[in-house]
């Protein structure tokens, strides 16, 4: 996919080119996160915007998001006319996500407007209109030199008309209305049917562009997704992508960058084992993604272990997602191969976040991960294992989500460690959730039986741009921590042999 640099950017109009051909479409930027990128700006200036969806999905939030952030962040004044809530309610709905919504209208910079519109309140004495409805949407755009305008949600508006013909001129001068006022709107739309967008189907015919979100639940999951049916007269995503609500408001997340262009470096890491940086002729590259897999007890968790451990010991910072175990386990077990986790957690430098995978959504692990790389700024980053996740979607759903993951690391200059673990007696070349293909190197942990004994080995499968060995090794833990041995299929040595070959390793 081809990389849409942000475009949420001081001022209230980014015009978006296109490659030099004809005049660019000014944009007005949303300042919501993500959904500027995918638009390629924004959404389209001076035109309205159709929000649909059912009941739930974040339409409203999405319309007063874009209202708040414009008057915050980019000095668009706005109006807000809704025919559901109140003014105070509306305020009370967005407090929790530090929107200070009476602060705005005092300073002029938002105007809230409630408008009680009741069937059983309506009485047909002649032909309808929206004049009524247009003086006084006029008069609040004047009163505060109003920019950008919500209507919330459409349907109550019209749904008192029985006639179809009225109904949808008057929409279509509605719309029209808007255009000739050059307000950038954004109005919502119930979708009453999976076929049909919105209840009248006409509003997405009119509209410029087109948002759907969607609220379904998976798995007894609930998840948000967001995809853009049409934008007229410029590029945008067209894929579904996730949606999250959170305390800091609507953040829309990208499925990849859009260019493969992440520039690479020829840093080395260390992965804490120096035998293994050996037969990776010098470590991990910078920034690059690490596969570990391996059946129960391979070893794949102390081996990501050992690479916090030197990260965090030469300084540097590192984020530990765990989706099985918690910090105080982890630190313990791994306290008896000498690993002190517990010094490096005090010291700030690693910082672990453990939950359960089945706690929230594919999209809330993903927009957690992010929120938590922008706050602790690590230079590496340990997944173990990723397929804990599993129960969280099918097999394309895992791959696209940590599709996204590896490409932001990757963006970041990142170096990720993903522990994967793999069925008894199925094939060790095969990762569980079909992402080997994304991965720079692939490290194989076994366990295989020899002289009555059961021996670890590994072996490197792949890793890119580097003269790796081919060799499999052993390797056993003590209390110094771990240790490669030669492995050529023999009886495991034993006494003062295995202790000669632990030290020269």
């Amino acid at each position: 996919m081809a990389k849409h640099r942000s475009t949420a950017v001081r001022g209230r109009e980014k015009r978006i080119g296109s490659g030099g051909l004809g005049k660019a479409l000014p944009k007005c930027p949303t300042g919501i996160a993500g959904l500027d990128e995918i638009t390629g700006g924004g959404l389209p200036l001076g035109r309205p915007t159709l929000v649909c969806g059912r009941a739930g999905c974040g339409k409203t939030l999405l319309a007063m998001e874009f209202l708040v952030r414009g008057a915050r962040d980019f000095g668009d004044p706005g109006v807000y006319m809704s025919f559901e809530e109140t003014e105070a309610e509306l305020a009370a709905n967005v407090a929790s996500l530090g929107f200070d919504i009476p602060g705005l209208v005092r300073r002029k910079k938002l105007a809230l407007d409630y408008v009680r519109v009741a069937r059983n309140e309506t009485e047909e004495t002649g032909e309808y209109d929206l004049e009524g409805l247009f003086v006084r949407l006029g008069s609040a755009i004047d009163a505060i030199g109003a920019k950008r305008v919500v209507l919330d949600t459409i349907e109550s508006l019209f749904a008192s008309l029985p006639n179809d013909g009225i109904l949808r001129a008057e929409l279509r001068r509605l719309f029209s209305w808007l255009k000739n006022k050059g307000m950038t709107a954004v109005i919502t739309g119930e979708q009453a049917h999976v076929d049909q967008l919105t209840r009248q189907g006409l509003e997405e015919f009119v509209s410029d562009c087109v948002i759907h979100l969607d609220h379904r639940v998976v798995n007894q999951v609930a998840t948000r997704r967001l995809r853009i049916i049409k934008y007229r007269g410029t590029s945008h995503g067209t894929n579904e992508y996730p949606a999250m609500i959170d305390e800091g408001g609507l953040s829309i997340l990208p499925i990849t960058v859009l260019e493969l262009s992440v520039r690479a470096t020829r840093e080395r890491v260390t992965s804490g084992v120096a035998p293994l940086d050996a037969m990776l002729g010098g470590g991990y590259w910078r920034g690059s993604s690490v596969l570990m897999t391996g059946t129960a007890g391979t070893g794949k968790t102390s081996f990501a272990v050992a690479f916090a451990d030197s990260v965090c010991r030469r300084g540097g910072r590192c984020l530990y997602l765990s989706f099985e175990e918690s910090p105080s386990q982890v630190a313990r077990n791994m306290a008896s191969i000498g690993f002190q986790l517990t010094r490096h957690i005090r010291s700030g430098r690693l910082l672990f976040n453990s939950v359960r995978p089945t706690s929230y959504g594919l999209e809330s692990h993903l927009v957690n991960i992010h929120a938590l790389v922008k706050r602790f700024r690590p230079e590496t980053v340990i997944m173990d294992p990723i397929t804990g996740l599993g129960g969280m979607g099918n097999t394309d759903e895992i791959k696209a989500m940590l599709t996204r993951i590896i490409d932001y690391f990757k963006n970041e200059r990142i170096t990720a460690v993903f522990t994967s673990l793999t069925d008894a007696g199925s094939s060790f070349e095969r990762s569980e959730v079909g992402i080997s293909t994304l991965m720079d190197t692939w490290i194989i942990l076994q366990m295989v039986e020899a002289a009555n004994e059961r021996r670890r080995i590994l072996s490197i499968l792949k890793s890119r741009g580097m003269a790796h060995s081919h060799q499999t090794r052993e390797f056993r833990f003590n209390s110094r921590g771990i240790h490669l041995l030669d492995f050529n299929g023999g009886p495991a040595p034993s006494g003062e042999a295995s202790r000669r070959s632990e030290r020269r390793s």
